[in-house]
C-alpha cells in the first residue's frame, strides 16, 4: 500500500496578492514579483500555485494558538493544564473573544484560512485551460486533469470545515473582479453540502488511485480521499444537528457512501498504539506527515510531555471523564459489577487502547515510573516528578496524553518526532458506516456489528461470549447500538479532532461538556502503595455549555465588514 500523506509545502509567496481581500478571502492587492498571466502561462509556476492551496488546510492537532491548545481540550477529552487563554475562552463560551484573537484558533482563523484556500482553488480552476502543456517532459509538470480534481477536493474539504463549525456559509465559486460586490449572503447548510458533493463527484473522476501516484506525488488526494470526505460530509448532513426531521434517506446515503470504501482497498493497521506514528499504513486514506523533526522546541515537548520528563508545559491533560470511558479488557464498562474493575487499583485490566492513549500514575515510562503523587512525610509534603501543584505547568488531572507523546520521544539524546495529522483512516470509515446504517435500519444488522467487531478485535479486546462477542450485547436496539457506536468513536478516535465536533453534531453537549470535569488525586502511602481519590477539578477547568454552542458564531469582524449582509448564528447576535 502506498503512502498517502501531505508533505510540508513551502508557501508560494508570489501568489499572496492574488488570493486575499477586504473579507479575508478575496483580497485583490496586485502581485508584485510576477504577473498572473506569467503564472498561468508557465506549467511549473502553475503547478506551484496549485500546490499552495494545501497550505491553508488544517494540518496539525495543536493549533488553537501557535502550539498550546487543541480541540481535545475543548471537549470532554482533556483540559488545558495551565488554563491556556484560547482554550479557556472557548470552554467558558466566550466565543466572540476567542474568534477575534490574533493567534491561531478554531473560529476566526479557520474562517480566514478556509476561504483563502478556496480562493486559490477558484483561481486555479478558472485558469487551468490557459496552462500550456509541459515541454519535453515524460511526466507532465502540470497535469490539468489531476489538478482540477485536487482543487475541487481542496475546495470541498475547506467548505466542509466551515459547515461543520458554522452551518451555512457564503458559497464563493468564482474569481471576483475589482468592482464586483463581494458582500455575499450565507447559503443554507444544505446548499453548501450540495456544492461540496458536486465538487467531490467531479473530483472522483479526475483523481488517481494510490497505484497511479508515484513518490513525487505523495500527499495528493486520491479517489479514496474524495470518497472518504463524501462519506463524512453525508454523515454530518444526516446527524441530528443538520437533520432535525430524522430523514432516514440521509442516513442511507451516508451508509452507502462509507460502504464504497469497504471494498478491500484499505484495512485496519495491525497495531493501534502507533496509529499516528508510522510513515505509511494500510489504514491511511490520507494523512499529512510531519516528518522527522527535532523534538526540542516542538509542540511535543512544549505541550504534551511531562515537565518531569523535560517538557515545558505538560498541559495536554486527559480528564477522568474520558479515562472512565475505557472499558476493561473483557469489553465490559467499569460500571458493570462483573467487569473486574477495582477503583482502588484503577489502571489494571483495562482495554489496550487505554494503555495506548493515556499516561497514568506509576506507569512504566522511559526507564522509570510516572510519578503523579503527593506524600506527607515528617518534614512536609513531597511531590512526584510529574505533578507538583506549586508549578502551574504540571498536569491538572494527573494524566498525560500518550497518543501525543509516544514513549520513543524524549529530550535525552536529541530525539526526533513523527506525529502525523490524519485526515481519513479506515477505522473512521467503519464507524461512519456503522452509525449511518444503524440509524437507517429499524434495528442493527450483522454489518453494523461486524464493523464494530473489526475495530474492537484490532484493539485487543477479548472475544468473550455472545453471537458477535468482544463485549457487544446481542440483539441491541437502535438506541442501544447508537450509544455503543458513540462510545466506540470516543475511544478509537480519541484526540484525533473528532470528539468535539461529534458532540456538536449529535447535540449532546449538555451531558458531556456541561457536566463536572474530573481528575484524580493520588496519594503515595508509606508502604509504597497508592490511594486514588477521584475529584472534581477546580473552577478554572470547568466548561460551559448552552445549545447555541452547537454552532460557532460567525466571526464578528466578518459580520461588520459585510455591512449586515452576513447573518449571525442563533444565540450569538
Amino acid at each position: 500500500m502506498m503512502k498517502k500523506y501531505i508533505k510540508p509545502i513551502i508557501v508560494f509567496s508570489i501568489i499572496v496578492g492574488l488570493t486575499s481581500c477586504k473579507k479575508n478571502f478575496l483580497e485583490r492587492t496586485p502581485g508584485v514579483a510576477i504577473s498572473e498571466d506569467d503564472i498561468f502561462s508557465n506549467p511549473a509556476l502553475a503547478a506551484r500555485y496549485a500546490d499552495d492551496a494545501y497550505n491553508y488546510l488544517i494540518n496539525k492537532y495543536v493549533r488553537f494558538n501557535d502550539h498550546r491548545g487543541c480541540v481535545a481540550q475543548a471537549s470532554d477529552e482533556a483540559v488545558s493544564g495551565n488554563s491556556e487563554g484560547t482554550v479557556t475562552s472557548l470552554n467558558r463560551g466566550l466565543y466572540h473573544e476567542h474568534a477575534t484573537m490574533a493567534s491561531l484558533n478554531d473560529i476566526g482563523d479557520i474562517w480566514k484560512r478556509m476561504y483563502m484556500g478556496i480562493a486559490v482553488a477558484n483561481k486555479m480552476l478558472a485558469n487551468i485551460s490557459k496552462v500550456p502543456p509541459s515541454p519535453n517532459a515524460t511526466v507532465p509538470i502540470f497535469d490539468p486533469k489531476r489538478v482540477e480534481g485536487e482543487m475541487r477536493f481542496v475546495r470541498a474539504l475547506s467548505y466542509f470545515e466551515l459547515t461543520k463549525r458554522f452551518g451555512g456559509v457564503p458559497i464563493v465559486d468564482k474569481v471576483y473582479g475589482v468592482n464586483d460586490d463581494i458582500n455575499l449572503q450565507r447559503n443554507t447548510f444544505q446548499e453548501v453540502t450540495n456544492f461540496i458533493l458536486s465538487d467531490l463527484d467531479i473530483a472522483v473522476t479526475k483523481l488517481g488511485t494510490d497505484a497511479d501516484y508515484g513518490a513525487s506525488n505523495y500527499g495528493r488526494p486520491t479517489i479514496g480521499a474524495a470518497q472518504a470526505l463524501k462519506a463524512r460530509v453525508l454523515l454530518y448532513a444526516a446527524s441530528p444537528l443538520n437533520n432535525p426531521s430524522s430523514d432516514k434517506n440521509k442516513w442511507k446515503a451516508a451508509a452507502d457512501a462509507a460502504l464504497v470504501l469497504m471494498d478491500g482497498r484499505y484495512a485496519l493497521q495491525a497495531t493501534y498504539e502507533d496509529i499516528l506514528n508510522v510513515p505509511n499504513s494500510p489504514e491511511y486514506i490520507m494523512i499529512r506527515i510531519k516528518g522527522n523533526t527535532p523534538l526540542a522546541g516542538e509542540m511535543m515537548q512544549d505541550f504534551s510531555m511531562s515537565p518531569g520528563s523535560g517538557g515545558a508545559q505538560g498541559q495536554m491533560n486527559p480528564t477522568q471523564n474520558h479515562v472512565d470511558m475505557y472499558e476493561m479488557a473483557n469489553g465490559k464498562p467499569i460500571t458493570d459489577p462483573t467487569s473486574g474493575y477495582n477503583p482502588a487499583n484503577p489502571y489494571v485490566g483495562r482495554e489496550p487502547r487505554f494503555y495506548a492513549n493515556i499516561i497514568y500514575n506509576d506507569m512504566p515510562w522511559q526507564g522509570r515510573r510516572i510519578e503523579m503523587w503527593s506524600q506527607i512525610t515528617g518534614t512536609g509534603t513531597v511531590y512526584g516528578k510529574d505533578w507538583d501543584p506549586r508549578n502551574i505547568t504540571y498536569t491538572a488531572t494527573r494524566y498525560y496524553c500518550k497518543k501525543y507523546w509516544p514513549e520513543v520521544y524524549r529530550t535525552v539524546g536529541g530525539s526526533t518526532t513523527l506525529l502525523n495529522y490524519i485526515y481519513f483512516r479506515y477505522a473512521e470509515v467503519l464507524l461512519n458506516y456503522a452509525e449511518a446504517q444503524n440509524e437507517y435500519l429499524a434495528a442493527p444488522d450483522a454489518s453494523v456489528y461486524n464493523a464494530l467487531v473489526a475495530i474492537r478485535q484490532r484493539a485487543g479486546i477479548t472475544k468473550g461470549s455472545g453471537i458477535y462477542g468482544y463485549g457487544l450485547k446481542d440483539n441491541m436496539t437502535t438506541a442501544e447500538m447508537r450509544e455503543v457506536i458513540r462510545h466506540e468513536r470516543a475511544i478509537e478516535l480519541a484526540f484525533e479532532d473528532h470528539r468535539w465536533y461529534d458532540i456538536m453534531r449529535w447535540k449532546i453537549g449538555a451531558t458531556t461538556i456541561g457536566v463536572p470535569m474530573k481528575g484524580v488525586d493520588v496519594v503515595k502511602n508509606a508502604n509504597g502503595t497508592f490511594t486514588y481519590n477521584f475529584i472534581t477539578l477546580g473552577n478554572n477547568f470547568q466548561k460551559t455549555w448552552t445549545e447555541k454552542q452547537n454552532l460557532y458564531p460567525i466571526p464578528r469582524t466578518e459580520i461588520f465588514k459585510s455591512k449586515g449582509v452576513l447573518t449571525q448564528n442563533p444565540g450569538w447576535e
